[in-house]
């Protein structure tokens, strides 16, 4: 339904998709429809709200694209959702500088064995200036932007002050981003060790859950379908 709201042209120049494209990746119905499958996800849910990285915020719009054309056409059916954006974690770098994705294979796993995240913290590439070089730039420095996502303000504050004025190494940044990125999601770690160990109730919540968002959904569905004239 909502494929015919908008046209091929339009998803081509969706951000995520020639991203993708210019990086090789090879073009697909799944790379060039995803705005549709999240359209279709955001107003199933009657979601006047969505959370997003600041990359996202077009997929809201070409949302609300869809949903204006929808309503135009058959009546006020869909709500409008707005984007709603935290300029602190609006864009979370990857690895190698770009957007965080698995796509790309330039993430940092939450839940992935600590050796292996110790290796791919320590792997990322700096410049080649020495320590006592100033860095006059550090806050454009990929180690102390993933930093001051995981530690506490004053701390990577201190690091980029630390950085820029010269004389820390980009080794001893790089054991201080690991530190503080292990520590940041200890907590997660446990958490996800303790519903590893009782399925059973992590499958009663994912089947309520889903109840409870199946009769959401089927509610906005029939509307929609009785709006187009499809019930």
């Amino acid at each position: 339904m909502l494929t015919t709201l908008i046209p091929v042209a339009r998803l081509e120049l969706a951000h995520s998709f020639k991203d993708k494209i210019a990086k090789g990746i090879a073009p697909n119905h799944g790379i060039l429809a995803y705005p549709v499958l999240m359209a279709a996800d955001i107003l199933i849910y009657d979601s006047n709200v969505v959370p997003v990285g600041r990359d996202q915020k077009q997929h809201v719009e070409m949302t609300r694209d869809m949903a204006t054309r929808f309503n135009e056409t058959y009546g006020e059916t869909f709500i409008l959702p707005e984007a709603q954006i935290r300029e602190d974690v609006a864009v979370v770098p990857g690895t190698d500088g770009e957007k965080m994705s698995k796509s790309y294979g330039n993430t940092i796993e939450i839940f992935g064995d600590e050796k292996a995240i110790r290796k791919k913290i320590m792997g990322i590439t700096m410049d080649s200036r020495t320590p006592a070089e100033p860095k006059p730039d550090a806050e454009k420095n990929l180690a102390i932007q993933l930093l001051k996502l995981v530690a506490p303000a004053e701390v990577a504050k201190d690091y980029e002050n630390r950085l820029r004025a010269g004389g820390l190494g980009y080794g001893d940044l790089k054991k201080a981003l690991f530190e503080h990125y292990w520590n940041y999601f200890a907590e997660a770690r446990k958490k996800r060790a303790e519903l590893a160990a009782n399925l059973d109730h992590v499958n009663k919540i994912l089947n309520d859950g889903a109840a409870r968002a199946r009769l959401l959904a089927r509610q906005v569905l029939n509307r929609a379908k009785k709006a187009s004239g499809l019930d």
